[in-house]
């Protein structure tokens, strides 16, 4: 049976990656596919060191890829929305299956994408956009698709997990932990996507969409980010038991989904809680199954290589199928994706850590317990720490039982205008994952 013929757009980290991959694999994974897999055929602005593409056919221009008749799959890797959203559709257009690692294209034209794929018969295939090198995507699209999905959790920023890791085991600050991410490489120039959440709420998009038959809603995802955490926060939380990570969750509810990125108190005893540095970590809890975690490498050239070139198996395997009978790009046949809407944060539930900075008055706590009680939010522990030498400030520590987001929103208000409250008050949500 003659190769399978794949050009590849981008010769970057991952490009390059994936091209080493495939040479170095040929064998192998033609014994996987069936059949010889062989790139014919690369769109790139500049040569990658750390491949030897000699003899491969060479183009500056993505969409002769595209349109490139003797092309059978275009590997889409040049990450952005907008020439990747072109390129993409521009390849569907002239029948080509597709592989992409571009989590920020999935997440915000997905739906489109996916249409036009079913319109013409093709294939788009994306494990490599969620968490680099775990299979986490076939993982519930296939391996758990006999359970109804309860909630997905996940560290799947690998910067955020590296600064929060170095913020907890040796007392550093952010800024000073961000600046050597920044150094190894680990975060870009400019790190808005991995510290204020975007990136790992475009993954947790995809992983609710999977998970809940929903279509993709990126737009309607809460992002909040890890610039304003201190040592402070992380040595107390330690004390408590709990160690904050940079966590997406996404959780089937009776009035919607609630889908959300945010700093979180996890019990340190949890194997998520211990995932460290640049690792990735996905917790699934499903009505049969119960809670699968999934580990690995959520970056890096190979681990992301690895994905890629499993969608290509996958692609080449299911290329003469039928396409009504091949697996559906969001696990749910498309006719049947689910109307169930996405929660405001305000209408979510979790427990929270409280942080309130007070003066050394009498009563203060009364007036706090007061305040929570009458909005019917239950107060699980507390602990008070010594004043503040450099304030004359003291530090109140709360953990709550889990309450609606709105309520405990009033009650922070209230909290705020206490005359004793100094400040604004601390707040982290908790997650059990139990």
């Amino acid at each position: 049976m003659k190769p399978v013929k794949v050009g590849i757009c981008g010769l970057g980290t991952v490009g390059g990656g994936t091209f080493n991959v495939l040479q170095r694999n040929a064998e192998e994974i033609a014994r996987r596919a069936g059949r010889g897999i062989e790139v014919a055929q690369i769109a790139m602005r500049s040569p990658n060191p750390n491949c030897q593409i000699t003899g491969t056919p060479i183009t500056a221009d993505v969409f002769e890829v595209a349109t490139n008749p003797e092309i059978d799959i275009v590997i889409e890797l040049i990450g952005g929305y907008t020439i990747a959203r072109d390129l993409v559709l521009k390849a569907i257009d002239n029948g080509k299956h597709v592989v992409t690692a571009n989590k920020a294209l999935i997440a915000v034209h997905g739906n489109e994408i996916f249409a036009k794929a079913r319109e013409k018969g093709v294939i788009v295939a994306f494990e490599a956009a969620v968490a680099g090198g775990i299979p986490v995507i076939k993982a519930i699209r296939e391996g758990l698709s006999a359970n109804r999905i309860n909630w997905v959790a996940g560290i799947i920023n690998g910067t955020g997990n590296f600064i929060l890791t170095e913020m907890r085991e040796k007392g550093r600050a952010f800024p000073d932990v961000l600046a050597e991410a920044q150094a190894l490489g680990y975060a870009e120039a400019d790190p808005t996507f991995d510290v204020e959440g975007i990136d790992a709420a475009h993954k947790l998009t995809i992983l609710a969409s999977i998970a809940f038959g929903i279509p993709l809603q990126f737009d309607k995802a809460y992002t909040e980010g890890i610039t304003k955490l201190t040592t402070a926060d992380v040595n107390y939380a330690e004390a408590l038991g709990y160690r904050i990570k940079h966590l997406g969750v996404a959780r089937s509810t009776a009035n919607g989904i609630e889908l959300r990125v945010h700093p979180t108190l996890i019990p340190s005893d949890r194997l998520i809680a211990n995932v460290n540095g640049v690792m990735n970590a996905v917790m699934v809890n499903g009505d049969a199954a119960g809670s699968t975690l999934f580990y690995g490498a959520g970056a890096g050239m190979e681990p992301t290589a690895s994905s890629v070139v499993a969608d290509l198996v996958d692609v080449v395997r299911a290329m003469t199928s039928d396409p009504e009978n091949r697996v559906p790009h969001l696990a749910f046949q498309p006719d049947s994706l689910s109307a169930h809407p996405i929660l405001p944060i305000e209408a979510c539930e979790s427990a929270y850590y409280l942080r309130i900075q007070a003066k050394d008055h009498p009563g203060v706590l009364a007036q706090v317990a007061s305040i929570l009680s009458e909005r019917g939010i239950n107060i699980e522990s507390i602990m008070q720490k010594e004043v503040e030498e450099q304030d004359g400030l003291v530090p109140m520590i709360l953990l709550t039982h889990s309450v609606v987001e709105q309520r405990m929103n009033d009650a922070i208000t209230a909290l705020e205008a206490l005359q004793d409250v100094v400040g604004n008050v601390v707040r982290i949500r908790v997650e059990q994952l139990s």
